[in-house]
């Protein structure tokens, strides 16, 4: 994976626990361009590398932006992260996107929890200005920590449904709410805490189908331990590679010289999924769809295995 070297040439603390670093060029110019709803690895100063949401303005006009959260439980990712300076240098990755705004959907609407409000507030910026049809549902225990709400007051407050303090059973009657009554060619995105995802997963998939509804994780789901798992065969170009029991596919693939790009090894950036040939997968990530689960046609084969004795792979 290429990886490109940035400056941090600003720093902003929205919220008691949340930061936005800018990052530029070295030389102080915008890195580019991006779609809305995309991301990026960090390479921080503890060598460990995190996926982070772009949420500056995508039409690259202005240095890339990503709001970190300094986590009571980090393992130093975002603590480190969060005692940057301005002039600090990192290195990111290209931008990827698993959160690309469906340009067939009549109608969009946008569910944040948290410091989900990340790859949504580059979505609904994108939206306003080239009036795209779509509402922002955003949930947060206070105003106080609801990063970047005074720029979505300012900038699309008749598309902005600020749900601050409501419990969670609250939560699930006013998306009942929102979901009720919507066009049937509605995309809903949603990005947050786990649990809640699943919730508005859920509840969104009652009323537009599955390959409509795209979410975005950032934690790992618990993975089983390798005496839950079983050996079998992988094939690629042609050539079958034995995976035992205690390793991935993308360890053995590399391990023999493939080239199959990884990043999060956690099963949640979608950087290696690959093309199922044949086999029936085992999908332990957190990146893909319903859908795309059900098809059996793609998988992230850094976490996932294969319910059968073989799968036969290609490049995505």
């Amino acid at each position: 994976m290429t990886l490109i070297d940035v400056i941090v040439s600003d720093i902003v603390q929205e919220t008691p626990t949340i930061k936005t670093l800018y990052l530029s060029k070295p030389d102080g110019t915008s890195v580019g361009s991006y779609s809305p709803g995309a991301h990026i690895d960090i390479l921080g100063p503890t060598a460990l590398t995190r996926q982070y949401s772009l949420c500056s303005r995508p039409d690259g006009r202005e240095s890339f932006a990503v709001a970190i959260k300094r986590e009571a439980n980090s393992r130093g990712g975002s603590v480190a992260l969060h005692e940057l300076q301005v002039g600090d240098t990192l290195q990111i990755s290209e931008p990827r996107n698993l959160l690309g705004i469906f340009d067939d959907a009549q109608h969009h609407v946008l569910v944040a929890a948290g410091i989900g409000i990340t790859p949504m507030l580059s979505m609904a910026r994108y939206m306003d200005v080239h009036d795209i049809s779509f509402e922002l549902h955003y949930f947060a225990r206070t105003a106080e920590e609801a990063a970047f709400l005074p720029i979505l007051q300012d900038r699309c407050p008749e598309k902005l449904h600020a749900h601050l303090g409501v419990t969670r059973d609250e939560q699930e009657v006013l998306l009942k709410a929102a979901f009720a009554g919507i066009d049937p060619n509605t995309h809903v995105y949603v990005c947050g805490p786990d649990g809640f995802m699943t919730k508005v997963v859920a509840l969104a998939e009652q009323y537009v189908p599955a390959d409509a509804v795209h979410f975005e994780a950032f934690h790992a789901g618990e993975q089983p331990g390798t005496d839950a798992n079983t050996g079998f065969e992988v094939e690629l170009d042609g050539e079958t590679y034995q995976v035992p029991a205690d390793k991935s596919i993308v360890e053995v693939l590399e391990e023999n010289g493939c080239d199959v790009d990884t990043s999060c090894q956690e099963g949640i950036c979608g950087t290696c999924i690959m093309q199922v040939l044949q086999g029936d997968p085992e999908h332990r990530d957190n990146v893909l769809t319903k859908a795309e689960r059900e098809s059996g046609e793609v998988m992230a084969v850094c976490v996932s295995r294969t319910k059968g004795p073989k799968l036969v792979l290609d490049y995505y």
